[in-house]
């Protein structure tokens, strides 16, 4: 069975609601990447992991989406896909409990019905959405 590995490094000091952390990726992408409590609850400088799981969701589900469409003989002109992901709090702490992703795609030739379960395929095969214990949605339009 084939495997592929990644790597991400996550620097913490501090206090939980005082403190603050940085995130580098070997990739460079990011680079001591700022994050702490006030880009994750507040409206603080920085990143924080869960725009990080909404981007990761948003990248992995137009990929997989491609490669459905690309296999059914209908490449893509465009994948545009925003994620929206929403944080509940819980007993004990928080939890991501839905995503939502909006995908508007151009797919000349294609079908409305076609596209659909070829994007509803992507939404339930993509890893990201397989990892994540949440309600995914999905909103798809052919533009």
């Amino acid at each position: 069975m084939a495997q592929i590995k990644r790597h991400a490094a996550a620097k913490w000091q501090g206090s939980g609601k005082d403190g603050s952390g940085s995130l580098t990726t070997p990739s460079g992408v990011l680079k001591d990447t700022p994050y702490g409590f006030k880009s994750r609850f507040e409206d603080g400088k920085g990143t924080n992991p869960e725009e990080l799981i909404a981007a990761a969701h948003a990248g992995c589900f137009s990929m997989a989406t491609a490669f459905q469409l690309s296999g059914a003989g209908h490449p893509p002109e465009t994948l545009d896909c925003d994620a929206d992901l929403t944080m509940e709090q819980i007993p004990g702490g928080w939890k991501i409990a839905a995503i939502h992703l909006v995908l508007k795609a151009k797919v000349p030739g294609l079908e409305d019905a076609k596209f659909q379960e070829l994007a509803k395929g992507a939404k339930e095969n993509c890893p990201v959405s397989k990892l994540l214990n949440a309600e995914i949605t999905l909103d798809a339009r052919l533009v």
